[in-house]
């Protein structure tokens, strides 16, 4: 006989409430009702879940398993009651975006026109901001954040990764030569930002480590204002994936120092706080990008 959903919730409650009764108010149901449940349940297994005397109730080692187990099942059944449940609606309303401009550029503003056409009820705005900022001072419903993320009291969502690559033009390659080594962009121009100087360590595999610092011969504050210059041959350039992947595709930028790529991956996330009114835009928007993202993260 296979296990019902129903009886996963009364173990789960029982547990949870600390008694039979207690958890018999709670789901409208008589002691006996549920001790039957219980006792179903147990019967289905084969094992003894729930040691029970009149003072106490001590769970078994098979009961601990079930009981995280249980857990697992019962919320994956509710997150899909959620979605079939979105898919009958009709998502609605103003949704306020915000993201550093690169990514808002390259990674979101492809891809409008699909979703406006998929979701025509929703209202977009799309803000742009290099700096962190805070949501509520914003009115910002859900902001994309690329990095890793400190701790908050913000809800974030893993929407992907993306590699970051170091990069020049063909035009800076022919004048000045493709670096063999790490060591030898001391020999090139290189682009960096101005703030914050962790932006400045480059993945780059070499004799005293994993990461290479570089005192950058030019500097900017956005990674969109590194890319142009890069493209317009000015020197090379340390930038993610995401931003960069048409102009590798075109011939635009060429990866350089392949071999010495460390391998890692910007974390992209997106942050909001929880509120029941907005979360079929923002889970729309959401399921929408993290596809999109996809193609050119990890």
């Amino acid at each position: 006989m296979k296990t019902r959903s129903e009886e996963l919730q009364a173990f789960v409650a029982v547990i949870d409430c600390g008694s039979i009764s207690a958890a018999a108010e709670q789901m409208g149901q008589t002691p006996s009702a549920l001790s039957r449940t219980l006792s179903r349940l147990e019967a289905k297994l084969g094992t003894t879940l729930v040691n029970r005397t009149t003072r106490r109730m001590d769970l078994t080692e098979e009961g601990r398993f079930f009981l995280e187990r249980a857990r697992q099942v019962l919320a994956q059944m509710n997150d899909l009651e959620e979605r079939l449940a979105m898919k009958r609606e009709t998502p609605s309303g103003r949704l306020r975006i915000n993201a550093a401009s690169p990514f808002m550029l390259h990674a979101i503003v492809p891809w409008i026109g699909e979703f406006r056409r998929q979701y025509p009820g929703i209202t977009l705005e799309l803000n742009t901001d290099d700096l962190i900022i805070d949501l509520l001072e914003h009115g910002t419903d859900v902001a994309i954040r690329i990095g890793e993320l400190a701790d908050s009291s913000l809800h974030a969502r893993a929407l992907g990764c993306s590699p970051l690559l170091i990069l020049a033009s063909p035009q800076y390659l022919a004048r000045r030569g493709v670096p063999e080594s790490v060591e030898a962009l001391s020999q090139h121009t290189l682009l960096g930002f101005s703030a914050p100087e962790s932006l400045n360590q480059w993945p780059l595999r070499h004799a005293q480590g994993d990461n290479w610092p570089i005192r950058p011969g030019l500097s900017a504050s956005s990674g969109e204002t590194l890319r142009q210059l890069a493209l317009a041959g000015e020197g090379v350039v340390c930038l993610s994936h995401f931003m960069t992947h048409e102009d590798i595709r075109s011939g635009r930028l060429q990866v350089v120092l392949a071999d010495a790529n460390n391998g890692y991956r910007q974390p992209i996330n997106a942050v909001y706080y929880r509120n029941t009114q907005l979360a079929l835009r923002i889970q729309c928007f959401l399921d929408f990008i993290q596809v999109k993202l996809s193609r050119y993260a990890c």
